[in-house]
């Protein structure tokens, strides 16, 4: 029996053993694959149009990238349907183009667009709160496909599933997927041609004078705040934070940006007339929208977050006079 005992043992610590190894061979393998994307974001000539899946409802994007001979970024990313929205990128300067506003640039070196920019840069900055893992292949617009998950270490997140392309590691589809497993939003590439040259669209940006990027340092962090969120999920981190007036109603609204690399949280608050309101939100696809009135106080919360955890951020509000209790 003491043998038996002793057998089982070996052979239990062997398979736990032989479990980790494969965890870690699976994230090694699906972070080269993540790797390949980011360099092939950025050093790839590619044509490739998709359309964003989402409450029921397909938008369609054309989005155009290339390096010119002195190895100088270009990138067109245009939205097909509706009123006119282009952004164009010359290098670190970004341009947008939208109905009823004058053309505006910004400094910046990716696109904000339905594409997460943390794709095309240092990949290993999501490995503190999301892990990596190969699944397998599969076929997508006629190409073979490597399937590659994002998965949250916790219930603070969504998890993103990316086929990329076999031979060129670009995107052909994008999933946004909660814990139990439901679709909350996809992106399918429907064309991608990928080519020595610059487009003719990109040859024409490479003409054309951009606005000088806007001064925004003064709605950069303000000194004093009248309030603070005491409640995040871990490993989001503060962007950028401003006070500034709604366009739409002219109220005066504390504005704070966080992000954990991968997903935006963004978060209003403004003193109201109101005493309560009850919490309202709404979904857009993987985006939840969430509102609620307390003690006077209106706070907004939008991100691709579950409403558990968007509903502890606007809770946690509180007097920026008053010391956090930051409690994970």
């Amino acid at each position: 029996m003491k043998l038996f005992s002793w057998f089982l043992l070996f052979f239990s610590i062997s398979f736990s053993a032989v479990g980790v190894e494969t965890d870690a061979i699976e994230n090694d393998s699906a972070k080269v694959w993540l790797e390949r994307l980011s360099k092939s974001l950025r050093q790839l000539n590619f044509n490739t149009s998709f359309v964003v899946v989402k409450n029921n409802q397909a938008e369609p994007y054309r989005w155009v990238h290339g390096v010119d001979d002195s190895n100088f970024e270009l990138e067109i990313l245009a939205r097909l349907n509706g009123p006119r929205r282009d952004i164009l990128r010359k290098g670190k300067v970004v341009s947008y183009i939208e109905p009823e506003q004058d053309v505006y640039s910004v400094a910046s070196n990716a696109l904000n667009g339905p594409i997460p920019a943390i794709f095309s840069e240092d990949i290993t900055v999501l490995e503190e709160n999301y892990r990596f893992i190969s699944v397998g292949r599969s076929r997508i617009l006629g190409r073979a496909a490597q399937l590659i998950r994002i998965v949250a270490k916790d219930n603070h997140r969504y998890g993103y599933w990316l086929w990329l392309d076999q031979q060129s590691a670009l995107l052909l589809k994008m999933a946004v997927i909660t814990r139990q497993g439901q679709l909350l939003e996809q992106i399918q590439f429907t064309h991608l041609d990928i080519s020595e040259e610059l487009s003719d669209a990109l040859i024409q940006l490479q003409g054309t004078d951009l606005p000088t990027p806007l001064d925004l340092s003064h709605n950069e962090q303000e000194k004093h705040f009248l309030w603070r969120v005491n409640w995040l999920p871990e490993g989001f981190k503060s962007i950028k934070a401003n006070r500034h007036r709604m366009l739409s109603n002219r109220k005066p609204v504390e504005f704070m940006l966080f992000s954990d690399g991968l997903v935006d949280v963004s978060v209003y608050v403004n003193p109201t007339q109101e005493k309560r309101r009850e919490t309202e939100f709404a979904h857009d696809g993987a985006t939840l929208v969430l509102n609620q009135v307390i003690n006077g106080l209106e706070v907004s919360v939008v991100g691709k977050i579950p409403l558990s955890s968007a509903k502890k951020i606007a809770d946690s509000i509180g007097p920026a006079s008053v010391k956090p209790n930051v409690v994970q």
